[in-house]
This record gives structure tokens, sequence and C-alpha cells, in this order.
């Protein structure tokens, strides 16, 4: 009996998460990812994330971050659907970082956070995101690393860093929970390696820690009068930008010319935040320095305007913006003064007003027989 008892508890440290058994993968298991359902209610979100071997809890709480930068992850809770025998049944960010994800395969992982509401914290926040990325890569390379002296290397597709000079996208990342993301993987890798994109930022000296996707339905406004579409952000001057690249059933992906131009008017903003003169002239600047170095474009040139083939599909009483001026606090700032304070919706309504006086301005202008 007593050497029952003692073979038991010897079992029980191995399966312990500080033991090192648990927490150091053997070479074998080093190879094989593994997948974790992730379910976060306050945004109705449920869908299966890949992890690299090794990851820890951290790497969970730095995904949610850059995922739901408006929540307060430093106070994340974590229940597991099933009860894995290396782990706590209650995970809980700053207690649990370092525990090993690995038990958790095939698992469900109910995540709880609470929202951040104050103005100055969503500010905080939308950095914490940039860095969390930046620190997510990182992790991942040191572990690539280590796996090197025994595995072979293998392309890893949630997040790419170019080992290019100075002025460049520093990492690539699109979003994981939404279908297909190695696709968008290789669509925001097209756009850095565009020659147009290359050239005119070193040209600038741009350098953009964070190129990633935009979720459609977070950024899409629908009302009685139509259908108002945000294109792109720029945070903190190239913290991190992000593109609207799919469609809003995420069944498809829009025109790569159409997306290549709203990099350039982020880019913009890497110099310019308000959407004055200044900006306009070096976002046009920059555009028309990248489709001269597009020798495969379609598009009939007239002088020095490009007038790119018509596409279908959300057209009609819809509106499409690019940033007007980027995501700050929780609303969206178009640049102008008197809009601070409001709400996305009231700011989303102006600039459709805006953009429809001037339309009609334009429609009455022609009328007349021209400007002279």
């Amino acid at each position: 009996m007593a050497d029952a008892s003692t073979a038991k508890e010897r079992q029980e440290e191995d399966v312990h998460p500080s033991s090192p058994s648990a927490s150091s993968p053997s070479p074998a298991h080093d190879e094989t990812p593994f997948s974790i359902t992730i379910k976060f209610t306050p945004e109705s979100y449920s869908q299966d994330w890949t992890f690299e071997p090794g990851t820890t809890f951290t790497d969970i709480l730095m995904t949610a971050t850059v995922a739901f930068p408006a929540y307060d992850w430093a106070r994340c809770k974590a229940i597991p659907s099933r009860r894995a025998p290396a782990l706590k049944p209650l995970l809980k960010s700053g207690d649990d970082d370092n525990v090993p994800l690995s038990p958790l395969a095939s698992n469900t992982l109910k995540l709880m956070a609470p929202k951040i509401t104050d103005l100055a914290s969503l500010r905080e926040a939308s950095s914490a995101a940039a860095e969390a990325a930046a620190a997510l890569e990182t992790r991942r390379r040191a572990r690539r690393r280590a796996l090197k002296s025994h595995s072979t290397p293998r392309r890893q597709p949630q997040v790419h860093s170019l080992g290019s000079p100075q002025y460049t996208f520093h990492s690539i990342r699109p979003l994981q929970h939404l279908p297909n993301p190695a696709r968008s993987q290789a669509f925001l890798e097209r756009l850095a390696a565009d020659p147009g994109i290359v050239a005119t930022m070193r040209k600038h000296k741009f350098s953009v820690t964070l190129l990633t996707e935009m979720d459609p339905s977070e950024y899409t406004e629908s009302t009685h009068e139509g259908t108002t579409r945000i294109l792109g952000l720029n945070r903190n001057q190239g913290e991190v930008i992000e593109l609207r690249l799919r469609t809003d059933a995420f069944d498809g992906y829009r025109d790569y010319r159409t997306i290549r131009m709203t990099l350039c008017h982020e880019l913009a903003h890497n110099v310019h935040g308000p959407h004055d003169r200044n900006f306009w002239d070096l976002c046009h600047t920059i555009e028309r320095e990248v489709v001269a170095a597009d020798y495969t474009r379609s598009g009939r040139t007239v002088g020095e305007e490009e007038f790119a083939p018509e596409r279908g599909g959300e057209q009609g009483e819809e509106e499409e913006f690019v940033d007007h001026a980027g995501w700050q606090g929780g609303s969206y700032v178009l640049g102008g003064a008197g809009e601070e304070g409001l709400s996305r919706r009231e700011i989303l309504a102006r600039a459709a007003e805006k953009r429809t006086r001037e339309r009609d301005g334009a429609a009455g202008d022609g009328s007349q027989g021209g400007r002279s």
C-alpha cells in the first residue's frame, strides 16, 4: 500500500502545472500546433484559435488585447469547459500568465474581462493593443529560435515580420477570428511588398509597427438612409494601420487597388493627422508614386489621374470613408472643429451629409457650364 501511495503522489507531481514535464513539451509535441475554441460572450464571439507549441496564457491575453482593445485584459478570468488535469478550473491574468496552453488542446475556453468605459483608458488600450501585437511577435520569434535545434523551420502564418530595413511594416497580422486568416495574411503581404508601397515608404521614411486587417462588422453603420463603411485607420501615426480587406459578408475580398489607395491615405497620416491641405498634398503625392510604380495596372490614365475599372457590389445608396483622422477614444474624429465629443453615429452622419452637399454642389456647377 505504501508503494502504491508513493507512485500515485509521483504521478500527481508529474502533471502539476509548475513541474518541468508539464511546462516543457517533448520535441515531438513541439512540432504540433493545437487549437482552442475561444468564447467571449460580450462580443458574441466564438472561434477556434491555433497556437504554437510552448505558448502560455499570456499569449491568449495578448491576442485578446489586439482583437478586443476596448476591454481590460489585465483583469481577465478564463474558464475551461472541460477540466484539464494539469490546470486549475479558473485562470486569472497576473496569477497564471505562465501556465502552458497545451493541456487545453481541443478544449473550449470562456474569457471574461470588464469593458473600459472612460476616454483616457480607451486611448491607453489602443496603444496597449499595438504593444501587445509587438510583444506577441517577439515571443513567437523566441519560441521558433528554440525549436530550430531539433525541428525543421516551418512558416507560421499568424504573425509575419518583414526582415527588411527600418522603413517598412515591421509586423503583419490578420484577424484570427475571421474566416481564412491565411488568405488575409497573403493579401497584407502582397500590399507590403507592392513595388510602389515599398518605394514610397523608403522615400518618405515611413515606419509602421503593425499592418493588420479590419473587422467589417465593427466599422459598418447601416441606417434607413443607407450603409456607411470605414475603409482604414491609422493609430498613433504608424503604430497600427488597419485596412478593410473583406466584403461585409466575409465571403470575399475587396478590390486590391482600392485597398492599396486606402493604404496610401493611411500612410499620409504618419505625418499629418487632420485632413488639411498638407495632408491631401502628401496623400496625392503618395498615390501618384504608387500608381507610377505599378506597371501592371489596367486602369486608363488621363494626364496624371488614374481611373480604375469600376467594381461591382457594395454600391448604390452607400457611403465609404477612409478614416477621418483615426480612431480616438471610442469616437471617430473628422479633423474639423466642433466635432469632439460627438458619438460615432453623429460624426458619420455629418460626414455623409457633407459629402451629399458637395456632390449636389458639383452637379449644380456642371449645369451652369462649369467654373471659369
